[in-house]
């Protein structure tokens, strides 16, 4: 049997490992694009903020790792696959033969319609090519534009900030993290960096880029030029899945699984950022490019291709940021759901907010912003469908009391 893994992120290493471990005897190939030992893409930023050195990126320490659990790991990218024939054809004009394929090709980002997005000096932070370039260029002092200030825009902020450099960001909605948080929460974070000396420019796109006298010249939807050493592209990310055109397989947003994460052709599977799943707050199938969900899926179609018929129940929408100090979350369904009720706790100058969303008497979704303590609290709650009885019409007239509702109903205690 030879399984072979399409992608050496966290999705596809897990799954590798996974396969070894319930089979022994099986050859298990793994398959990474890029010339650099298996890496987790949400630890570039420790690397770009100078917290870890860049061998601290990659996904396992240990010399020999992967020899020494009998896995081979092929530097090689996928130019198609030929489904009938078990067959991926990669770039260099080689085949390789499965019999059980894992697809984690993961994603890519997003290359908005900006004229000059090829200029010296303009990058995207995805890769760790994409993170050397950036960090030889940002210095103390250093004028950059970050052009996104969605999640993973927020997280590259972070680690620009660590950095020292005069930072303006430029978000097309109309606040910070438009997909993770509110209104409110959005206009918080965008209060709270401006307070820490970044400048942030919500509503604004960039429309061309130039090169100037003394560096790069960014032009703005409203007029303004924004001079800058380095501007960094995080306008989201897109599935890898072009490779797999006339393969057979059908692909929407990513490739659609069933609840095996199996795709719709025989002995396929796929895992992560490519992975068009299961929706645990929504019950819809929809990519969740999240690390947790990665790994998640990764252990679940491995144990599948090994044999062990695993069903997967869905994953948890969730995001847990750091923005320069300021830690907020959002889980499941936080824009609520067709009528469900919410109760929401605001303290905007001391920068603390939280939102429960109820179907019934569940919680489905929820953020947070300052309230560090109720991060476990709302995914448990989500996850577990808990019904909250007589406590979620006080979680609705006092959401800070979800402690105390969690623990109370936990051991069949009513509110008082």
């Amino acid at each position: 049997m030879h399984h072979v893994i399409l992608g050496a992120g966290p999705a596809g290493v897990i799954a590798a490992e996974t396969l070894r471990h319930h089979d022994r005897d099986a050859r298990i190939t793994l398959v990474g694009g890029e010339d650099a030992p298996p890496y987790s893409r949400m630890a570039i930023p420790y690397y770009l903020a100078g917290d870890i050195a860049e061998e601290g990126t990659h996904l396992r320490h240990e010399a020999g790792h992967y020899d020494t659990l009998g896995i081979s790991y092929l530097k090689a990218r996928a130019g198609a696959l030929d489904a009938l024939a078990k067959t991926l054809k990669l770039e260099n004009g080689d085949d390789l033969a499965y019999d059980k394929l894992l697809i984690a090709t993961g994603a890519s980002p997003v290359r908005p319609p900006i004229e000059g997005l090829d200029s010296p000096g303009v990058h995207t932070c995805w890769t760790l090519e994409d993170a050397r370039q950036i960090v030889a260029l940002a210095g103390k002092d250093v004028p950059v534009v970050l052009v996104g200030a969605g999640f993973i825009g927020s997280i590259i902020l972070e680690a620009l900030v660590a950095k020292g450099v005069a930072l303006t960001v430029v978000e097309m909605g109309d606040r910070m993290v438009p997909r993770m948080m509110d209104e409110t929460a959005g206009a918080m974070l965008k209060r709270w960096c401006e307070e820490k000396g970044v400048r942030v420019l919500t509503g604004t796109q960039i429309t061309r880029i130039d090169r100037g006298a003394g560096g790069l010249e960014a032009e703005t939807s409203a007029g303004e030029t924004l001079a800058a050493k380095l501007v960094v592209i995080a306008t989201g990310v897109r599935s890898n899945i072009g490779f797999l055109e006339g393969s057979g397989i059908d692909t929407d947003q990513g490739i659609r699984v069933d609840g095996y994460l199996a795709a719709s052709v025989p002995d396929v599977y796929a895992a992560g950022d490519v992975a068009q799943a299961k929706d645990l707050s929504t019950g819809a199938y929809s990519v969740l490019a999240i690390q947790p969900t990665a790994v998640e899926h990764g252990r679940i179609a491995a144990q599948n291709m090994a044999g062990l018929k695993t069903p997967h129940e869905g994953s948890l929408n969730m995001n847990v940021l750091d923005t320069i100090g300021l830690i907020s979350s959002s889980f499941g369904a936080w824009m609520g759901v067709e009528g469900g009720d919410s109760g929401r706790l605001v303290d905007e100058t001391g920068y603390r907010y939280l939102r429960l969303e109820f179907d019934g008497d569940r919680l489905v979704g929820g953020q947070a912003v300052g309230l560090t303590e109720n991060v476990g609290i709302l995914r448990g709650l989500i996850q577990t469908g808990l019904h909250l009885g007589a406590w979620k019409d006080k979680l609705i007239k006092a959401p800070q009391r979800l402690a105390e509702a969690y623990v109370a109903t936990a051991q069949g205690i009513a509110p008082v």
